[in-house]
C-alpha cells in the first residue's frame, strides 16, 4: 500500500513540472507531446555602459594650473573644487586697481574741500555761482571714477575666484585632461566627468529598427569586468533615437544597479526583434551522453537533439529550445521515465 501511494505522488510531482506547455497528458503526467510555439526572435548584441550625460569642467580663465585634487575614477559632488589656475597678472592687476582707487579717493577729498571753501565763499557774496558749480562737478567726475575703479576691483576678484575649477555636477572623473604646472587658456578642458545616471547603450542593424519601442523589456548579461555570477538581469529600452549612425539604430536601456559597472565595459544583452515558431521543451527532458544531447521518445529511443538558446518565457524560465532532432507530435518523456519492454 504504501509504493502505490509513494508512486501516486511521483506522478503528481512530474504532472506539476510540465503543466503549462503545450501537449502536456494530465492522465500520463511524464508524457509530452512536442508542438510548435511562438516564441520572441531574440538577437544577442553588445551594450556599451555609458553615462546619460558626459560633462568637462572647463576652465575660465588662463594661468598655471596647481592644486589638482582628483584623477581618474574620482567619485566628484557638484561644486567639489577640483584644482586652481593661478595667474600671476591678477595680482598686478588688483594692486593697480587698488591704487587708483586710493588715488582717486585723495582727489575726491580735495574736491570736497574746494567745493566747502567756494560754498562759503558764494554765501559771503565773495565768489561767484559758477566757482560752486564747477566744484560740484569735479566732485561728481571723481565720485563716479572711484564707483567704476570699485567695480573693476570686483571683475578682478571675480576673475581670483574663477580660478577655482569646479566640478559641474555629480558623478565620476573619466579623464583628467592636464597635470599640475600645465598652462591652461580659457574654455579648455581639464576634466571630463560622467553624471551618476548611466545606461547600457546598444546598437542594432536598421533592420530591426521597428522591432524596437521604449518600454520593451531585454535581457542583460552580468558584468564581464566584476567579480560576480553570471547571471541575467531584466532590462528596460529607455529611449530609442530617432537618428541612424552608420546603418544602426542606437538605443538606450536602464538596468537596475548599473552604476556599479565600469563605463564604457561591453555586456552581452538580448533584443527582440520579432517573434517565430519553434520546438520548445522543457530543460529537464534533456540529457547528456559522451558530449551529446538526447531526448527519450515515449518509445523508448533515444535521439539526438541540438538545443539553442533559453527560450526566454516569461512562466517557463527553464525553457529550451531545440533546433533539430524533434518534430511537431514527437512524444517524449524524461529521461528517467522507466520504458515498459
Amino acid at each position: 500500500m504504501l509504493d502505490i501511494r509513494i508512486l501516486a505522488s511521483a506522478i503528481a510531482l512530474l504532472s506539476f513540472a510540465v503543466s503549462g506547455f503545450p501537449g502536456t497528458g494530465t492522465a500520463m503526467a511524464q508524457t509530452m507531446t512536442v508542438e510548435l510555439m511562438t516564441i520572441d526572435d531574440r538577437k544577442a548584441v553588445f551594450g556599451t555602459v555609458e553615462s546619460v550625460d558626459t560633462i568637462d569642467a572647463r576652465a575660465r580663465i588662463g594661468g598655471t594650473l596647481t592644486e589638482m585634487s582628483v584623477d581618474e575614477g574620482s567619485v566628484v559632488t557638484a561644486g567639489q573644487a577640483l584644482a586652481r589656475i593661478v595667474d600671476d597678472k591678477l595680482d598686478a592687476q588688483a594692486a593697480a586697481v587698488r591704487a587708483r582707487v586710493d588715488a582717486l579717493r585723495a582727489q575726491l577729498l580735495q574736491a570736497e574741500t574746494d567745493l566747502a571753501r567756494a560754498e562759503r565763499l558764494l554765501a559771503s557774496g565773495t565768489a561767484p555761482q559758477s566757482r560752486v558749480d564747477d566744484a560740484q562737478t569735479v566732485v561728481d567726475v571723481l565720485v563716479a571714477q572711484i564707483a567704476a575703479a570699485q567695480a573693476e576691483e570686483r571683475v578682478v576678484q571675480e576673475q581670483f575666484a574663477e580660478g577655482a575649477i569646479l566640478a559641474p555636477t555629480d558623478g565620476r572623473v573619466l579623464a583628467v585632461h592636464a597635470v599640475d604646472g600645465t598652462v591652461v587658456l580659457p574654455g579648455e578642458p581639464l576634466a571630463t566627468i560622467a553624471a551618476e545616471t548611466f545606461v547600457l547603450r546598444v546598437y542594432l542593424p536598421e533592420r530591426h529598427a521597428r522591432f524596437l519601442a521604449a518600454g520593451d523589456a531585454v535581457e542583460v548579461g552580468s558584468g564581464l569586468l566584476v567579480d560576480e555570477p553570471a547571471a541575467w538581469r531584466q532590462g528596460t529600452v529607455r529611449q530609442v533615437y530617432p537618428r541612424l549612425e552608420q546603418g544602426r539604430v542606437v538605443a538606450d536601456v536602464d538596468v537596475a544597479g548599473l552604476g556599479d559597472f565600469f563605463v564604457g565595459e561591453r555586456v552581452r544583452v538580448y533584443v527582440s526583434t520579432g517573434q517565430r515558431e519553434a520546438v520548445v521543451i522543457p530543460s529537464d527532458y534533456v540529457f547528456g551522453r559522451f558530449g551529446v544531447d538526447y531526448v527519450r521518445l515515449e518509445t523508448g529511443v533515444d535521439v539526438t537533439v541540438r538545443v539553442g538558446a533559453p527560450a526566454g518565457l516569461a512562466d517557463h524560465s527553464d525553457a529550451v529550445e531545440i533546433l533539430s532532432g524533434l518534430r511537431p507530435g514527437d512524444r517524449i518523456v524524461p529521461p528517467e521515465t522507466a520504458v515498459t519492454p
